[in-house]
Parts: C-alpha cells; structure tokens; sequence
C-alpha cells in the first residue's frame, strides 16, 4: 500500500481580503496563513508516511520577491525530504511569473516538472507525469506534451488547467474532462480552480482546491487530498485551512422584538462556532425573512451589525465581515407620504442620467485605488451598473428606513 497527498494553488503569502481583517487580533492571527496551511500539509504527508506530495501548479502567488518566502519553502521540504518523502511539482500560471522559482535551489527529493513534461517512476507500478507551463499563459492545451502511460502500472498525471474555462477568463491550458479520461491515466491531479471537485472517479480527476480560502468568493473549509493505492485508488479529504469564510444566512420572520433577534444571532453564531471544520472563521450574515418591523431593523442597521460583530467576537472564533439586510415587510404598501416618497426614488434610480451619475461619483472614488485592486472589485462594466444600481437602492432604503422606523 502507498499513499499520495495531493495539493494545489497554495499561493504562498497572498494576502487575505476582508473587511473583518481591520481587526488586529484576527489580521495577526491570519497573516500567515497560506504558510500554515502548507505546514498542514507537510504536517499531513508526515503523519500519514506518504510516499510523495504533489503539487499540481501555483505554489507561489504573483511576481512577489521574498526572501523570508524561499526560506520558509526549503524548511518545509526538508522536512519531507528528511522522512524520505518525494515531491512532484508542476509550475502553474502564477509560478511562471514569479521569480523565487527560477532561482530557488530545491533539496534533493522535489523534482519539478519542465515545460516539455516528462515522467518518473514512483516506486515499482507506479509512475508520476507532468508538464509545467512554461510561461504566465498557456492558451493552448498541454495534453499532447503527455507521454503514452506505462503499461501494467499505475499512472498519475499532473496537470495546471482550467478545463473548460469560464466566460470572461483567460484559457489555461484547456481541455475536457473527457479528454483526460481518455487519456489512459488513472489519476489526473490537477490544480488552478480553488473550488475542490472530483470531476471523475474512474479514472479520478480530481481538482483539489486551494487548501486556504482567501476571501469570501472561496467559502467553507479547504483541504487536499489523500490517495492510498492498494488494488485500487481511494480518496479522501485532509484539512487544512486556518480560516474559512461563511455564508451565514438568518431568518428573522419570527422575531417580534429587538430581544428575539439578539437571541437568535448569539445563538446562530455560537452554533456555528461549534461546528467549525477551520479554527476560525470571518462570516458574511445575511438577514433574510418578512417582518413588520423591517424598517426598524433598517434604520437601526448600524447597531445591528455592531453587535452582530460583538457576538461573533464572543465566541473567540468567528469574525465579521458584513451583514446584509434582504428583508420584506408583512404589511401591504399604504398610501402614505413615505410611500409616495418610495415611489419617487424608484423613478429617479430607473433614470439614466442617475445612473451615470452614480458610476462618476464611483469611478472617481476607485481612482484612489492601485488598478490591480479596481480590477479585482469591479472587473468589467456589469459589475459597475451592478455596483451602481445596489448602492442607489441601499441609499433609498436608508432614508425611507429613517422616515418609517419611527412606528411598526
């Protein structure tokens, strides 16, 4: 029996983005955070005696230069190395970039896979094969780099790919899954999208994931994965994130007072606190349901996010990075001035010269941003009008709440 732990897009030292970081204690907790989540992973392969760790693509994040980075890598593959575990690396797009990986000189035991591919033998039926990107964009499929599997042993793949890819994103050497599984390998370890996926169990194409989330567009607890190869392969999953982010939703239908809503965030909060797979967590609550008291929850929204904030700050574990109210009343619309009022501002935001008001007054705000950073927030020109539209109906919702909140 061997096993095998497979990662990917680790990222090394790429920051987390939240709002909840403006807090000290959880920024120093989780600065490192990338870094503790490889020391998981080594911690893992140690642990579980495993024969070799692969890396299927973007160890590194960007085109950041640190020294302190290239130091704390060699520790930790020495640290398999002195276990006698082997390391398999594919360069992934990020990697291509970056200048630590044409400069770093790796201990003995990791071998890392050029832009020609090749393959190497594992131990006696068992061969591992890889093709690294060569430079920042592969627009063309790697696959026919990939020599014919061994006959009569067990071949895994290694391979950085966006499949299919997404609309709106450039190709990383694209490909099928059907491509792959005809491909005569009986694992394919791949990387590049952060979402873990088993695509195919036989043969497995795995995406594992990226093993910490950086932000709330990567929810929920990460891992890698373990493959033990008796007569078979199986899988399973390994943690390894420090800090997850959570989508929180809450239904306050049935909460009648300022009381019973406090009561059911602390008690939704410590539960979930419990039931953390990460050590930590920063939540994005979103509170949802139709009461008579929305305009009230509205107008005191400032106060509620505070102290949803404190309670998540009780449970030692959970940090907050917004609170979103998408709330309904159970009153039908009246006739009554703010009502009238409501009206108003609906025909105003439908306006198109409102709305190109709204993106000047945005733009001219992001200008006070790295464009990397703009480019990150508002990618193209839907997400300004989403953008634009979402803060135009929070400001008339924050007047009319003012107006309204004072009676049921």
């Amino acid at each position: 029996m061997i096993r095998i732990l497979h990662t990917a897009d680790v990222h090394l030292d790429s920051p987390l983005r939240s709002l909840a970081l403006r807090d000290p204690e959880l920024r120093d907790r989780v600065r490192t955070s990338s870094r503790t989540a490889l020391t998981r992973i080594v911690d893992t392969a140690v642990a579980e005696d495993v024969a070799t760790l692969l890396i299927a693509g973007d160890l590194f994040d960007g085109a950041e230069r640190s020294a302190r980075t290239a130091a704390f890598l060699t520790l930790q593959l020495e640290r398999l190395r002195e276990r006698g575990i082997r390391v398999f690396y594919v360069k992934g797009n990020h990697d291509a970039e970056n200048p630590l990986t044409g400069e770093l000189s790796l201990p003995d035991n990791v071998h890392v896979f050029d832009g020609r591919g090749g393959k190497v033998q594992l131990a006696e039926g068992i061969w591992i094969h890889g093709v690294s990107f060569a430079n920042r964009h592969a627009p063309e499929s790697l696959l026919p780099k990939f020599a014919a599997p061994v006959e009569g042993a067990i071949n895994i793949a290694m391979l950085h790919t966006s499949l299919t890819g997404a609309e709106g994103h450039d190709p990383y050497a694209p490909c099928t899954i059907g491509e792959l599984t005809a491909a005569g390998f009986d694992y394919w370890a791949l990387g590049h999208v952060h979402r873990r996926q088993v695509h195919s169990k036989a043969p497995w194409v795995v995406m594992p994931g990226t093993p910490q989330g950086r932000d709330i567009g990567e929810p929920g607890p990460k891992s890698a994965t373990l493959l033990t190869i008796d007569k078979a392969i199986k899988i399973e999953e390994v943690p390894t994130s420090v800090v997850e982010f959570l989508h929180l939703q809450v239904d306050v239908t049935d909460t009648d007072s300022d009381d019973a809503l406090r009561d059911m965030l602390r008690r939704t909060l410590r539960d979930t606190a419990r039931n953390l797979a990460s050590g930590s967590a920063v939540i994005r609550l979103k509170l949802t349901g139709r009461t008579r008291r929305r305009w009230q929850v509205l107008r005191d929204q400032d106060v509620w996010k505070e102290t949803a904030a404190q309670y998540a700050r009780e449970t030692g574990t959970l940090w907050l990075d917004k609170v979103v109210f998408d709330l309904s009343n159970t009153a039908e619309p009246g006739h009554s001035a703010t009502d009238e009022l409501a009206g108003i501002m609906k025909t105003i935001r439908e306006e198109p010269g409102f709305s190109e008001t709204c993106r000047a007054e945005i733009e001219s705000i992001l200008q006070e941003l790295a464009p990397q950073r703009r480019a990150e927030l508002l990618p193209d020109e839907a997400a300004m009008d989403q953008l634009a539209r979402r803060l135009a109906e929070a400001g008339a919702d924050r007047i009319l709440a003012r107006m309204k909140g004072a009676t049921p």
